[in-house]
């Protein structure tokens, strides 16, 4: 999201002598003395209506769990069993044979259950795990040890956290927050959890998504005792029962949130329109989504926003980092994992040319795509022209585009009109964080016929024959279908780690009530913490360059307004 009205003024601001990273040995006081002073809240005039109860369409449950990526034979059988439930017992028994198990490593997938557990709630088992841990709710507590060999994965990629975690973890800079939070569960978030609490926080955690969820992630995490509230494919109601269960509504009384972790705004808009008590005891807010910050931004300038809240989302090394080169890497993954395609001589259209529409664009446009380009804004769309792709209008081209990509932050991009106008075959998917762009609600119409042929893919059947296919029922795409570099996740959250630690000891009256930038100190630190794995070497100023310059040493090393 830009800020376009940002003050441009260069403010040094006082920094200690620092000549490394690597000295800095209280993280808590070094971010007690670079942390944000000027809050861009009012900056951004940006308004977004959200619906009261946010439209969560489900419509397909059928083989949400008994498909693979790569299993697409949906056999006579398969449909008979959901009509059929008097069978169910007889065919539960005929399928045992058929049943991966955690026995081996090589043939294991969560999504694989029986049709007679995807059934079961997961708030109707009995939830315990081996230390007779009972505050979770999860798929299947089974799953823990497949679960652990992911996080130790993902350990291994995400090189910033990790040093965050050996740095302060003698420090313990979190200790006394407790800390509800409401992202993706996936075996990187897991990493970031746990080193919440490596460094002091006690957590409560739900799923922001409810496709996204790694159920043997979630698993491993139980295994550990901490209290988390998500499986795939839960309904409304269960999606709400879980936020409820992370902020510890009607739980133990002497447990109350102090701070919130956020990716979309769920967590909070629930606390909002539900329990605003809960505001009284939190010190602030850390949102890391556009959708979020939206909110947030909105919530200030109506005066209900009542603590400080940090804008991780805005923050250079997630712009660029999360949302420019994490989408260009798994936005090709997605769609070959979905659908087979081949990519090469597609014409796709790219509806947003922000940081996520730029690495979709490059990405495509390095295997051979035709990429066209829809925006509103004048500055990215000389961008998108500049870079070689053509700015249109979505009627202009909608007729002939192979594939579509919506990842503007919008709602109702793509409407049913717009759908009825693509070619037969035609994919149509979302990258952005909302589920809000494809109007999804307009498509669940009884004339369309719904099929579902993958794991987070239907084909769509029009009353006059034509077939379009749908990714992941409009959500973001590379997180429900695909696998994303965990090196990313490690800079959002490393970045997502120390906004908590700065807002938690944030002395009073530091931060009003409104929404702030990550300082520009902490997102160089949050950089260099992963340069060791390039094996990088900054050059260093002598006393004369920085004096030229009027610049600290040891940074910032760029002004606010500075656009990198």
């Amino acid at each position: 999201m830009n800020n376009p009205n940002i003050n441009t003024k260069n403010e040094i601001l006082p920094l200690p002598k620092i000549e490394s990273v690597a000295q800095i040995s209280n993280l808590a006081s070094f971010l007690r003395s670079n942390s944000s002073i000027d809050s861009p809240s009012k900056l951004n005039m940006m308004t977004v209506n959200f619906p009261l109860t946010p439209n969560r369409p489900r419509i397909m449950d059928r083989y949400r769990y008994k498909d693979t990526r790569r299993n697409s034979n949906l056999n006579e059988g398969k449909q008979t069993r959901k009509k059929d439930r008097n069978n169910s017992c007889s065919i539960a028994k005929s399928e045992s044979h058929n049943q991966k198990t955690l026995d081996s490593v090589t043939d294991y997938d969560s999504n694989e259950t029986s049709d007679i557990e995807d059934e079961i709630s997961p708030r109707l088992k009995e939830q315990v795990n081996k230390q007779n841990f009972t505050d979770f709710c999860v798929r299947n507590i089974d799953y823990a040890e497949h679960g652990r060999k992911e996080i130790q994965i993902a350990e291994q990629e995400m090189p910033g956290l990790m040093s965050l975690r050996r740095r302060a973890e003698g420090d313990k800079p979190l200790k006394g927050a407790k800390i509800s939070g409401c992202t993706h569960i996936t075996a990187q978030i897991a990493v970031l959890i746990e080193t919440l609490i490596r460094l002091g926080a006690e957590v409560r955690w739900a799923a922001c998504n409810i496709y996204s969820t790694q159920n043997e992630v979630a698993a491993a995490l139980a295994q550990e005792n901490i209290p988390i509230f998500a499986w795939t494919n839960e309904t409304d109601e269960e999606f709400w029962w879980c936020i409820s269960k992370a902020l510890n509504i009607n739980g133990s009384s002497d447990w109350l949130p102090n701070m919130i972790l956020d990716d979309g705004g769920d967590l909070t808009y629930y606390c909002q329109k539900q329990i605003t008590s809960v505001f009284n005891s939190l010190k602030g807010i850390v949102e890391e989504s556009v959708t979020g910050i939206h909110r947030l931004y909105q919530m200030s300038r109506s005066g209900l926003l009542t603590i400080p809240a940090l804008n991780v989302n805005d923050s250079v090394t997630k712009t660029k980092f999360d949302n420019l080169y994490l989408c260009k890497e798994s936005v090709i993954d997605s769609l070959k994992r979905c659908t087979d395609t081949m990519l090469g001589g597609k014409q796709v259209l790219i509806c947003g040319y922000g940081e996520v529409g730029k690495g979709c664009c490059q990405s495509l446009k390095s295997v051979g795509c035709l990429i066209y380009v829809t925006e509103i804004d004048p500055i990215c769309a000389l961008q998108a022209c500049m870079d070689g792709f053509k700015v249109v209008r979505l009627e202009e081209v909608i007729k002939q585009i192979d594939i579509v990509i919506t990842a503007t932050g919008n709602k109702s991009v793509i409407t049913r009109e717009h759908v009825e106008k693509l070619k037969t075959g035609a994919i149509l998917c979302n990258m952005g964080h909302s589920n809000t762009e494809i109007d999804i609600e307009s498509l669940q119409q009884p004339d369309i016929l719904w099929d579902d042929v993958r794991l987070n893919v239907q084909h769509l059947t029009f009353p006059s024959g034509k077939r379009v296919t749908l990714i992941a029922e409009g959500r973001i795409m590379n997180l429900c279908c695909s696998s994303v570099p965990s090196f990313f996740i490690s800079v959002t959250a490393s970045a997502q780690a120390l906004g908590l630690i700065d807002l938690f000891h944030a002395p009073c009256g530091k931060y009003k009530n409104d929404v702030y930038l990550l300082p520009k100190k902490m997102d160089e630190y949050v950089a260099s913490l992963h340069l060791p794995a390039f094996d990088a070497h900054l050059t260093e100023l002598n006393d004369d360059q920085c004096q030229y310059l009027g610049i600290n040493k040891s940074g910032p090393f760029k002004p606010n307004y500075y656009r990198y």
